[in-house]
């Protein structure tokens, strides 16, 4: 009797202990998002299209329109690479952003956004985008992260004067 009863409570604990770890990788499946490049999304559209997606590239200051009436934004990226070790052989983030800015031949993306124009939003900028994509090439932006280049500048001191 004490064996079938040790044998449930052991199965039990087998069980649960399963279910939690289906739990767990499952959640981290959700959330976890890779980040496309302009590139990848442009070379993949049509197989991307109305997902939703997470994407990030360089704010072109002169790109970005705002009526604050109806709160319709939109704004350009500019290429950036999506490997974090690239970009630090390459100089790092903030020479990465002005670089690709600056760089007529980069791929670039338009991204419209309907909501409250975030104050970062500026040339240079590292924005990070969650929405889809639309049948016009154009990222519907569901979400807007912008991260200011002069945040990069103090782990960089040889670029601040540039």
């Amino acid at each position: 009797m004490k064996k079938k009863a040790n044998i449930k409570l052991i199965l039990g604990g087998v069980v649960i202990a399963l279910a939690l770890v289906y739990l767990l990788i499952s959640a981290t499946r959700s959330n976890t998002q890779y980040f496309m490049t302009v590139q990848e999304l442009q070379e993949q559209q049509s197989e991307l299209q109305g997902q939703k997606l997470r994407m990030s590239g360089a704010v072109i200051g002169e790109s970005i329109q705002y009526n604050p009436e109806t709160l319709d934004l939109s704004f350009t990226v500019a290429q950036i690479p999506g490997d974090h070790r690239l970009i630090e052989q390459m100089g790092g983030m903030a020479k990465v952003l002005a670089e690709a800015v600056a760089d007529p031949d980069a791929a670039r993306m338009t991204i419209h956004y309907t909501g409250v124009k975030p104050d970062l939003l500026k040339d240079e900028a590292q924005a990070i985008v969650t929405g889809t994509l639309d049948e016009n090439g154009v990222f519907q932006a569901s979400e807007l992260l912008m991260k200011c280049p002069s945040r990069y500048e103090s782990a960089l001191p040889e670029q601040a004067g540039d």
